[in-house]
Order: C-alpha cells, then structure tokens, then sequence
C-alpha cells in the first residue's frame, strides 16, 4: 500500500522501538520520514536501517529549542508537514511513599509538557488533511503499581486529544491517540526480564506482548484518510489488556 505516498512525517523517539517500527511502515507506505530522539548514535543506527526517505535530528522533547531546530529543519527541505506522532516518552517506578518532585518532573517533562510543545510547534507547518497521533497507554486507563507519575502522564495524554480536537475546529486537522500496552521493544524486554515479560503475555487477553510492527501499523491507519473521520479518538492495540 501507498497510502502515504508524498508526505511528510515527524515521529519523536523514532530512533527505537515503537517509534522505529512506525517510521519503517510510513516509509514503506511512501512518506519521508523524520526521526527525532535524544541519542545520536541511535539515530545514526535507524537511518541506516531505514533507507534514503528517513531523515535524523537529534533533539529532546522537553527543549523547546531542541523542537525549533527539529521543524526548521522539516520546513527547509519539505515546506510543510502532515503527520506528527508525538511519541517520545519516559517511565519508571516510584511506589506511593516513594515518589520525588525529582521523578514526577522527569515523567510529565517528556510526556506532556514534550507532548504539548511537539505538537503545538508543528501547527505552523500543518493544514487540512492534516493527522496528529499521541502515545498513551493502557496504564493510562487502567493505573499500573508503582507507576503513578507515568500512569497519571498518560491519562493526561488522552486528556489532550479530547481538548485539542475542539482547538482545532475548522483546521482539518485530526489529532487522536494510539494506546499500546506490553509492547516488546528492546526496551522493554531488558527492563522486564523473561520473568516479566511472561506476566505481562499471562494477564494479555491475547496471551502475548505486542510487537513493535503491530503498533506501528496502528499508527500508519491514524496517519492515513483511512482514518479521516476520526479526530478525539483512542485507538488500543494492547490485546485486551486495559478493556476487560
């Protein structure tokens, strides 16, 4: 399929994991892609995975200055830009008794106050058609122990769908959000451990974790017309996990 054949893409944390299995699918459904994370050796690594149609900038979310150079760049060489996945995101644990003014700044810095600024930023760039995805999660519907700052983050994000989807009345712009839950990114796997990642697949409807390729596949529907009547939307591909 080509259904994004001629556009242009933003994904923040797009050098691994999800946001890398994202960039793979909008560029082999025909977008350039650029891929914006903090780690430079990282992104050197993707774009050598992804081909000619993948451009890097090396940037954090929570520095406005960091995303100024990120679009300066996109308007340089594309003029204008039509999809954002606002993906970046942070977590760790912190059990209540436990929790520091420290790790709630850290959490909400990137996941809300980058979410927030990701896509306010973009707007000058964007227009009718135009597709706006957020990264939530499962824990942001259903809580996860020990994880407050990053659960509470995440119910702020599918907040922010809602609130924007009124802000952009008459733009054309559709702004919705994408929920994984256990997803096996590198990531993930060597925090969780075999141990863990087997609680998360037993208490899963579907008996596994998600793919990276599975949530990126979910992300290429919400960047397409296939989408176009959805705006305010959340979209779970957690296998069961935060629905029953």
């Amino acid at each position: 399929m080509n259904r994004l054949n001629g556009k242009t893409a933003v994904i923040t944390g797009g050098a691994t994991g999800i946001g890398l299995a994202a960039a793979r699918r909008f560029i082999d459904e025909g977008a350039v892609v650029f891929i914006y994370a903090r780690r430079q050796e990282a992104l050197d690594a993707a774009i050598a995975k992804l081909g000619p149609n993948a451009r890097a900038v090396q940037g954090s979310v929570s520095d406005e200055a960091d995303l100024d150079r990120l679009y300066a760049a996109v308007k340089a060489e594309r003029g204008t830009l039509d999809i954002v996945f606002a993906n970046a995101g942070a977590g760790s644990m912190a059990k209540l008794g436990a929790i520091t003014a420290k790790h709630i700044d850290e959490t909400f810095d990137t996941n809300v106050k980058g979410t927030i600024f990701t896509v306010q930023k973009a707007l000058p760039l964007m227009g009718p058609g135009g597709s706006i995805i957020l990264t939530g999660s499962s824990a942001g519907t259903t809580g996860a122990p020990g994880m407050t700052a990053y659960s509470a983050s995440k119910a702020a994000v599918r907040n922010l769908a809602r609130t924007w989807a009124e802000d952009l009345k008459g733009t054309g712009i559709r702004v919705n959000v994408l929920s994984p839950g256990a997803t096996a990114t590198e990531l993930a796997k060597a925090a969780l451990g075999a141990e863990g990642q087997k609680v998360y697949a037993a208490i899963t409807p579907l008996q596994r974790m998600a793919e990276p390729s599975e949530i990126g596949a979910a992300a290429a529907f919400l960047a397409s017309s296939d989408s176009s009547f959805m705006t305010a939307s959340e979209i779970a591909v957690d296998g069961g996990l935060a629905q029953l």
